[in-house]
C-alpha cells in the first residue's frame, strides 16, 4: 500500500524540487545582475566638473589670473 502512495505522490515533488531550482537560478541571475550593475556604479571615476578642471589648470599655471577669472566668470553666468 506504501508503495502506491509514493509513487502517486512523487510527481508532486518532482515538480516542487524542479520549481526551487529554477526559482533559485532565476534569482541567482537577478542578483548577479544588481550587483554588476552596483559595482559599474560606483567602481567608475566620479565626475569632474567645469570648475576643477579650471582650478585644475590655474594650478598647474595653464592659465594667468586674468584667463583664470574670465572663465570662471564665463562658466558660473546662468
Amino acid at each position: 500500500m506504501y508503495h502506491y502512495y509514493w509513487n502517486d505522490w512523487y510527481p508532486v515533488w518532482g515538480w516542487i524540487l524542479w520549481f526551487g531550482i529554477v526559482f533559485l537560478f532565476f534569482s541567482s541571475i537577478g542578483n548577479w545582475g544588481y550587483s554588476y550593475r552596483a559595482h559599474q556604479k560606483y567602481d567608475m571615476q566620479p565626475r569632474k566638473e567645469a570648475i576643477d578642471i579650471l582650478n585644475e589648470r590655474y594650478a598647474k599655471g595653464e592659465l594667468n589670473l586674468e584667463e583664470y577669472n574670465q572663465i570662471k566668470s564665463d562658466i558660473t553666468k546662468k
